[in-house]
């Protein structure tokens, strides 16, 4: 295989994580090399926050800068899916080439997998959402409604409660326990019974929920969801799902994970740092390795007692 398909590093996927990860090594003078399908899971949000100083930043914005920071350091980026990638990371695009690397990073994310609600997909990522300490401060004080999707959910709404004095809380398909119910109520937290059929929108918004014939106005809805990670990669190289410590290395040898394909409640930020934390583990590994390399080019290791004695003759 030609030296320009042959890298230190491939970095699959190319969001905060990968990105991170990618500009450390850069800037380690590793050849590099970030395979990216562009499809991110916060694709429908028009805003990021928490993330100090790009707060209210678009997410494709906030890639878009990555990106371009690593160019600079000669990171070479490819617009493809890795379709298939061996034990010796010989990694197969979707476009047909072919690359090998010495260490692989898979920052490939999740996707969340939404209740078979009409009208919730559309709303997804914009006025339906999960995390309210990204989307909570947007909604404030705004008639808010949380989706009852696992036990959890109760927290949730008592969570929510933070940003809004009007929040309804719909089991759907949870039952409240009486515990419960007592702490939603004493936080003024309404509970709405019944499944709900539908997110009813209007002029591109979320309008409220519909239970049958009943109709809840909200303008916007929380609630968690059952997330997937794309761990196809990690799972063919032998990956056990939870097996990565916290820079971010796995149990298979020469291979780590960042972002939410490993830790699905990271945020951005977090995704980030965790990137940059792989990439200085990794570029350590690398470095043990060109230095025993090195040691055998010559030779051999010495004893410290031959060499001296070599030395006095």
């Amino acid at each position: 295989m030609s030296e320009n398909n042959s890298f230190d590093v491939l970095v699959v996927g190319g969001g905060a994580a990968g990105l991170s990860a990618a500009l450390m090594l850069g800037r380690a003078r590793r050849r590099v090399a970030v395979v990216d399908s562009r499809a991110p899971r916060n694709a429908p949000a028009a805003h990021m926050h928490g993330f100090l100083s790009r707060d209210g930043l678009p997410p494709s914005e906030l890639l878009e800068i990555g990106r371009g920071e690593l160019r600079g350091y000669g990171v070479e980026l490819l617009e493809d899916e890795v379709v298939r990638l061996d034990h010796g990371f010989t990694a197969r695009l979707a476009s047909g080439r072919d690359l090998t690397a010495r260490r692989v990073l898979v920052a490939t994310g999740v996707h969340d997998d939404l209740p078979d609600i009409p009208g919730l997909r559309e709303s997804w990522g914009t006025d339906a959402v999960t995390c309210p300490y990204c989307h909570g401060y947007e909604v404030r004080d705004q008639p808010l409604g949380v989706l009852g999707t696992e036990p959890a959910s109760v927290e949730h709404a008592l969570l929510v409660r933070q940003w809004s004095r009007d929040v309804v809380y719909f089991p759907h398909t949870e039952p409240v326990s009486e515990e419960d119910r007592e702490r939603l109520d004493a936080r003024g937290i309404r509970v709405v019974e019944g499944i709900v059929t539908a997110v009813r929108r209007g002029n591109g918004h979320l309008t409220g929920l519909e239970l049958g014939a009943w109709f809840v106005p909200r303008t916007a809805l929380f609630l968690r969801t059952r997330t997937v990670p794309h761990d196809r990669l990690l799972r063919d190289l032998g990956y056990v799902e939870g097996d990565v410590d916290p820079s971010g290395k796995t149990g298979v040898p020469g291979v780590w994970a960042a972002g939410n394909v490993v830790d699905a409640r990271a945020t951005v930020i977090i995704a980030a740092a965790q990137g940059a934390a792989a990439a200085g583990a990794l570029n350590h590994d690398l470095v043990t390795e060109d230095v025993r390399r090195a040691v055998d080019a010559l030779g051999g290791f010495t004893p410290a007692a031959e060499r001296a004695a070599a030395g006095a003759r």
